[in-house]
């Protein structure tokens, strides 16, 4: 194992070789935020005409390193090089980030929605008193000609797909002699298709030489499109590794701190119960302003789960089930009595929990405590004229935070600040603390680091195999609703196209009905 991990000395020959085409040379990096030592002497190597990989979970330093890098923070230690200038880079805003030739393109795109394609490539960049709009837009066009990117310069950008709206961003680096690109994670937002369309032209740009940092918490997309890897954790470096000789368990070894059995330790929780027969929750042709009329049932201890590609009507399935959109129609039986959940407050009195697709717009509310936020639900359901008192609400908060080992740093502390990971674990918390018969969990995983991952895996199934709750399960990654699921109901256009179970739980199967091609 030791000839696969690059070492720190070995990374400061490497950095310093000509021959290795090195673009970017960060050596003995380190940066403290009070109370937290975010990077400890981490070293960092960027090669022209390569996709580098920066991994760890969260909390590891990706985000901090990428920020030293741009100039958002100043760097308590170490150096930074850069090809083309001659001695150490200064870099003290991401202005001078950019004039040295690296662009970030981030998650949340920071383009106009309302001005052109043209308009988003140039906007700031204009000399003289007058716009040269004609020639804007010809040179725009010559762009994402050259780069393949189907987009026209006058189109409004707004009008583009999300996936169309990174590759413009992109494009706006490459026309500004960028030699590093960092993708912040790009395709978090993105279907398949729109994946493979941004892998063409990462890959198309790796080919004409420029260095590319790709931060993701999707290991498959990791490995598709890759050349190394560098792991941090804890803000230390782990190592840097060539793509083939570190195979995906020992990343997530790596990642982790830990050694993994290829997750037999899931399977094993998730072979100790199969479901019940009775029935916890059986809607029959129920629609909503934003579904389609369907039929759905839960067992008790049973996790399913809605899959298809974006858009098939997943979120709006759940969201129907929960009354979180204007239901229209259907009938509801909640153990075998027909009940009315036309909202959500009538959802939770069912007892039925709902975790959000997007926690930031429905899930957390930033700027109330982690102690406030894991109590609301309850306090919702008990009513705020019958206020639960100081020590109770911290006797929960401090059961979940250890339950379920969420960092904060105290209960009082504002939820916006905690990792995605820790913002999750709290919308978790929340719906564990009222008890729920069933538990809806839409997309409860996306964007958070691989240990948490796990986590999070690990309780769903221990809250079905013990508890005997009943829950809903839905991701985007196929390989996870398949760990965790024992039923799977497939989606297209907003339709139940097929249910899979037992020996039907593969990819092929539910890759072929999302197609049409299965039941």
């Amino acid at each position: 194992m030791e000839n696969r991990v690059v070492r720190a000395k070995d990374l400061m020959n490497v950095s310093q070789d000509p021959q290795n085409n090195v673009v970017l040379s960060m050596r003995g990096i380190s940066k403290t935020f009070p109370g937290t030592k975010a990077l400890n002497n981490v070293n960092f190597t960027l090669r022209k005409g390569e996709i580098h990989a920066l991994m760890g979970e969260n909390g590891a330093g990706k985000s901090t390193l990428i920020k030293v890098l741009t100039g958002v923070y100043p760097k308590d230690s170490g150096q930074i090089f850069v090809d083309g200038i001659e001695g150490e880079a200064s870099i003290h805003s991401p202005q001078e980030a950019q004039n040295l030739g690296i662009s970030t393109v981030y998650q949340e795109i920071n383009l106009c929605p309302n001005l052109t394609v043209a308009e988003n490539m140039f906007i700031g960049r204009s000399k003289g008193a007058r716009v040269q709009w004609k020639s804007n837009e010809k040179r725009a066009n010559e762009i994402l000609s050259n780069l393949g990117i189907p987009a026209q310069a006058d189109q409004e950008l707004s009008h583009c797909s999300l996936a169309v709206q990174q590759m413009v961003a992109i494009a706006r680096a490459v026309d500004m002699q960028c030699k590093v690109l960092i993708l912040d994670e790009p395709t978090s937002s993105l279907d398949d298709k729109e994946v493979q369309m941004l892998f063409g032209l990462m890959r198309d740009l790796r080919d004409r030489g420029v260095g590319i940092i790709f931060v993701t918490h999707f290991l498959e997309q990791v490995y598709e499109v890759s050349d190394r890897i560098t792991v941090l954790r804890n803000g230390e470096l782990v190592g840097e590794y060539l793509i083939s000789d570190l195979p995906q368990v020992e990343l997530v070894a790596r990642m982790m701190g830990k050694d993994l059995n290829d997750l037999a330790d899931l399977e094993e929780i998730g072979q100790k119960k199969t479901a019940s027969e009775a029935v916890v929750y059986e809607a029959e042709n129920l629609s909503s302003s934003d579904s389609r009329p369907f039929n759905f049932m839960i067992r008790e201890g049973e996790i399913n789960g809605f899959t298809g590609l974006l858009g098939s009507g997943r979120s709006e399935s759940v969201r129907a089930i929960f009354g979180a959109d204007r239901v229209t129609g259907g009938t509801v039986k909640v153990k075998g009595k027909a009940v009315s959940i036309t909202k959500p407050h009538e959802a939770m009195k069912a007892g039925i929990g709902y975790l959000p697709e997007d926690r930031k717009r429905d899930g957390i509310i930033s700027d109330l405590s982690v102690r406030e936020n894991i109590i609301l639900a309850l306090q919702v359901m008990k009513g705020f004229f019958h206020p639960m008192s100081r020590k109770e609400t911290e006797q929960f908060a401090d059961e979940y935070i250890k339950a379920l080992k969420i960092k904060t740093a105290s209960q009082e502390t504002p939820v916006g600040s905690l990792s995605g990971g820790n913002q999750q674990k709290v919308i978790l918390a929340r719906w564990l603390l009222t008890h729920p018969d069933y538990l809806i969990l839409d997309e409860p995983t996306r964007g958070i680091d691989v240990g948490t991952k796990l986590e999070i895996q690990k309780l769903v199934l221990k809250l079905a195999a013990e508890e005997n709750m009943s829950i809903t399960f839905i991701s985007s990654e196929i390989e996870e609703m398949l760990r965790t699921c024992s039923r799977l109901i497939v989606m297209r256009d907003r339709n139940i196209v097929g249910e899979l179970t037992g020996d039907e739980l593969n990819q092929s199967s539910v890759m072929k009905t999302i197609a049409g091609g299965g039941q």
